[in-house]
């Protein structure tokens, strides 16, 4: 059931990106823009995705476990911390060259684009390079 329900989620959110725009760089990319012809779509989504979420999180809220009975996992921390900010910098000036955040790439690969199959593999690399600095750093701490 729960391999159904991901399915199922993994393809309302694919095809809410295709519909919404949001799978294409350049609509993206507008929205980042600007200075130039900015395209506010994106905002609309953004605050359509947040509607949603918001209700979500308000319908479980309290819930130890989740409608199809998996043990509810939050995330705990709240600290504001140099790694949350570069991670964030990081994310936020690849997005904005590319044009591509995790969801709308893996709908580009599904697509067979070239560009969603580089974005992948820098995906890829960055998050190797993430868990050997966290390594590193691990290692370093003891």
């Amino acid at each position: 059931m729960y391999t159904l329900a991901s399915f199922l989620a993994g393809l309302i959110f694919g095809i809410g990106l295709i519909v919404s725009g949001m799978a294409n760089p350049a609509k993206v990319q507008a929205f980042l823009d600007l200075a130039g012809a900015w395209d506010p779509s994106l905002a609309l989504v953004m605050a359509g995705a947040i509607a949603v979420g918001a209700g979500a999180f308000a319908l479980m809220r309290g819930r130890m476990h989740s409608l199809l009975g998996a043990p509810m996992k939050l995330p705990t921390a709240r600290d504001i911390d140099r790694r949350l900010v570069m991670g964030s910098l990081v994310f936020g000036v690849g997005w904005g060259l590319a044009g591509i955040c995790p969801g709308p790439g893996l709908v580009l690969v599904g697509s067979g684009s070239l560009q969603g199959m580089v974005f992948l593999l820098a995906m890829l690399a960055g998050s190797a390079a993430f868990e050997w600095l966290e390594a590193r750093r691990a290692r370093t701490a003891q």
